[in-house]
């Protein structure tokens, strides 16, 4: 099997004053023309989960309450993976071009994360119109602009 190697092109930085996509410097030219996509797909490395452990798990017992009793890691969003790679939506608040900073308003990574790469958030090929879920999660938010205010801490098993 092939085997691929990425290297990061920045990292999250979750401070005081927000959360941002810091670039290493060589990459800040790719931020060219960002402005006017509200939203970026941010693809980073669960590297707090990257060991041998972690990649090996395939089924996990109910991490949702009103789950299954146990799921395919692949129907999870969990860290725990064959290959700890994440995707993650987010609003960008504002572009930094001098610096390389993308003040975002919310991911669910860690600080010091890597990022692999950005893409533009473009509704002709990341949003579906009436996507099918289980009948588990159907009462979850129907959007990231809606997730907000839900109560996600009743929603996992400890």
């Amino acid at each position: 099997m092939t085997q691929f190697s990425v290297t990061p092109i920045g990292k999250v930085s979750l401070r005081a004053d927000g959360m941002f996509i810091e670039l290493e410097g060589k990459y800040i030219p790719a931020l060219q023309e960002l402005d006017g996509f509200s939203h970026v797909n941010v693809i980073w490395w669960f590297d707090e989960s990257d060991h041998a452990e972690a990649r090996s798990i395939l089924e996990v017992p109910a991490p949702y309450k009103k789950g299954p009793p146990a799921m395919g890691i692949f129907a999870t969003r969990a860290p725990v993976r064959p290959n700890p790679v994440a995707l993650t939506a987010v609003q960008v608040i504002r572009i930094d071009h001098e610096r390389g900073a993308i003040q975002i308003a919310y991911i669910d990574a860690n600080d010091g994360s890597p990022v692999l790469d950005l893409k533009p958030y473009t509704p002709s090929l990341d949003r579906v119109e009436a996507p099918q879920v289980p009948a588990w999660c159907r009462h979850w938010p129907g959007s990231v602009e809606t997730s907000g205010d839900f109560d996600w801490e009743n929603e996992f098993n400890s």
